[in-house]
């Protein structure tokens, strides 16, 4: 059995390293350049099979070098990538980000052209209800809808990580997800609530299992079926260097978590911990922390 299905975004993200961010007409000598695998999807998938999750990745992709790259790099990971969906035209969001060393700042250019996400029409039932946990995003709206309805119907969790709500269909999918986890900048943007215990509540409804609203540094916070007002979670205190994926770990993390039959409050607290973890090292994907290291930071910080 899987016990993480995910369906969605995948990226390659193209680093370029320079001194300062020149100005207009201007050029800026590269001092070093990286290649890696990110993505909403790709990056909670990495970090659950890292944590000891049984992890499959049924997007869609093509026969680029790109969708190679990213089937190749979730492959060595351990992620499942046999159920993944080939089109010829597809392909991974692709990305140049420009990072000024002086200013400790970043520059993101992406494209998103043929980028299609879930496929419409597959993975097949049997396959969907054969997982665990299902893991979505807001990359192919139709299919992920499809896919969560199939695991509801089934009583498989879906786990969600969604920064947009563009799209033909987003109110439809959100209402299909039972473990809602959205970042508090995002929570507040689609509820217009004034703080994140407000937008918790707004996108509680007995059909969900938990709603979580993340909040960085400042922890998350969560609403679930005890009719308890929104409770707080507080974040661990690392010496952050690198925040990049953070979001998508804690996702990741949350859903290895809930695979294994762990309780809520000690699921936020593990995924808390491996965003934490992470946070402390460079890099995206590269950055996440193993099961072995997030269970003994947990026992240092008990």
């Amino acid at each position: 059995m899987i016990d993480i299905f995910g369906l969605g975004c995948t990226a390659v993200d193209d680093v370029i390293y320079v001194a300062a961010y020149p100005a207009a007409d201007m050029k800026a000598r590269v001092l070093r350049r990286e290649r890696h695998c990110g993505g909403l999807t790709a990056t909670a998938l990495v970090a659950a099979a890292r944590l000891g999750a049984r992890c499959a990745f049924g997007g869609v992709l093509g026969p680029d070098e790109a969708s190679r790259f990213v089937l190749g790099h979730l492959a060595r990971e351990g992620v499942d990538v046999s159920h993944a969906t080939s089109r010829r035209e597809a392909r991974p969001i692709q990305s140049l980000i420009v990072v000024d060393e002086a200013r400790r700042t970043r520059n993101i250019f992406f494209d998103i052209e043929n980028v299609f996400g879930a496929p419409p029409r597959s993975p097949s039932r049997k396959q969907i209800e054969g997982c665990k946990v299902l893991f979505v995003d807001n990359f192919g709206i139709q299919g992920m809808t499809r896919a969560a309805t199939i695991a509801r119907s089934a009583g498989i969790p879906v786990v969600a990580d969604f920064e947009s709500s563009d799209g033909d269909g987003f109110q439809e999918l959100l209402s299909l997800v039972d473990h809602l986890i959205l970042s508090e900048s995002f929570a507040l943007k689609l509820t217009g609530a004034a703080n994140p215990a407000a937008a918790a509540r707004s996108l509680w409804n007995p059909r969900r299992a938990v709603v979580v609203i993340t909040s960085g540094e400042r922890g998350c916070l969560f609403v679930d079926s005890s009719r308890h007002p929104p409770r707080r979670v507080p974040a661990f205190s690392v010496k952050a260097l690198d925040t990049t994926g953070c979001g998508d770990v804690f996702h990741g993390a949350y859903a290895a978590a809930l695979a294994h039959g762990t309780p809520l409050q000690e699921r936020l607290r593990f995924a808390s911990a491996a965003a934490a973890l992470k946070a402390t090292r460079h890099g995206g994907q590269q950055g996440i922390p193993t099961l072995t290291v997030v269970n003994q930071f947990l026992q240092k910080n008990s």
